[in-house]
């Protein structure tokens, strides 16, 4: 279950009569998710969801970090960096004096002995405000805004067709990100749920449903996946079976092949995320699929199978398939070589 469509769950179970539509803007440790969702009747749809896996509480806190120790070079002429206890330090600092600041307007940053310079012992004493930090995260808060246009842009709707916005997610806290979201969806955010509990609650109203505890009533959930689902082939490239927003449970199918010639074994490699480089995706995890008859590159021909299950499940089926046949000039090829190395031409053998 997706962490937006729990928080969502949570909110609306005791609203599931009326209809509405809701926006789920999830800001978490290391991944930001935003979900568009519409119930009624005691059925929640997922209309869209967006998302960046390389956005989170984590960068919030490197911005700290960063200006730290540019700070403490300009004082002190050294680098924190050189140092892995120093930096350990800097981190908990960092994130500490990001949770300060969404309740006050600045916090000071005080660690002693932080690092010895020629020999003498160093401390490090910063006033850190909420609009220094503000600039500091300004790239980050804005890059938000893209996510979210495009889940609305995929969910067919106007930004005042939002009824209630929903904050999950500890860095949805910054009044920066608060202020962002009001502006954006023309509202005030709902502080209804708590962000640090809202998904546990809808996990556990999820549970109930699906063992059909008495007293949770009738709730029919209809989910979306979140991100894209692929593997990696040819220079590394991410290559898509399920794309996001395609409704769960659902099922793909795409036929690989070898790039050098009596190739036994190929490597699986399974992704998600949206961009167009497997090493910029997140890895769900890899394996080797051995036993290939040898055969000249291109020749052997692996079918893989993703299903998505609807419980957050995707299974892999891999089929080496026993009629293999060399591409037919004239027609195109629908086989991509796994190997890192080459993609199989039309009407040609893997190059």
């Amino acid at each position: 279950m997706n962490e937006p469509t729990a928080a969502a769950l949570a909110y609306g179970v005791d609203k599931s009569n009326k209809d509405m539509k809701v926006a789920v803007f999830d800001l978490g440790g290391g991944t930001f998710d935003i979900s568009i969702l519409e119930f009624g009747g005691g059925v929640f749809e997922v209309l869209s969801t967006n998302g960046d896996t390389h956005l989170g509480g984590d960068d919030f806190d490197q911005v700290i970090i960063d200006w730290l120790v540019q700070e403490f070079k300009n004082d002190e002429g050294a680098d924190l960096t050189t140092d892995p206890m120093a930096m350990q330090r800097l981190k908990e600092a960092a994130e500490k004096a990001k949770i300060e600041l969404s309740s006050s307007t600045s916090t000071e940053i005080n660690l002693p002995y932080i690092m010895p310079v020629a020999g003498v012992p160093k401390h490090l004493v910063k006033t850190l405000t909420r609009a220094k930090f503000e600039q500091l995260a300004h790239n980050l808060i804005q890059a938000c805004l893209e996510p979210c246009k495009k889940a609305m842009s995929d969910a067919g709707l106007n930004n005042s067709d939002i009824d209630e916005v929903i904050l999950v997610g500890g860095s949805s806290r910054i009044p920066a990100v608060q202020k962002l979201v009001e502006d954006f969806f023309g509202k005030v955010p709902s502080k209804g749920v708590n962000p640090d509990e809202v998904v546990a609650v809808g996990a556990c109203i999820q549970g109930a449903v699906l063992n059909k505890e008495a007293g949770v009533g009738n709730i029919v959930l209809l989910d979306v996946t979140p991100l894209t689902l692929g593997i990696e082939t040819m220079g590394g490239v991410m290559t898509k079976l399920i794309d996001a927003n395609t409704t769960i449970p659902c099922k793909k199918s795409e036929v690989f092949s070898t790039a050098a010639d009596n190739q036994t074994e190929v490597t699986i490699h399974v992704l998600q995320g949206e961009r167009p480089m497997a090493a910029q995706n997140k890895s769900i995890g890899q394996f080797n699929l051995t036993g290939i008859a040898p055969a000249r590159r291109g020749v052997p021909q692996i079918e893989v199978t993703f299903t998505y299950s609807g419980r957050s499940e995707t299974g892999r089926r891999f089929l080496r398939k026993s009629s293999v046949k060399r591409c037919k000039p004239g027609r195109s090829s629908s086989c991509r070589c796994l190997y890192p190395g080459c993609r199989i031409e039309q009407g040609g053998w893997c190059r």
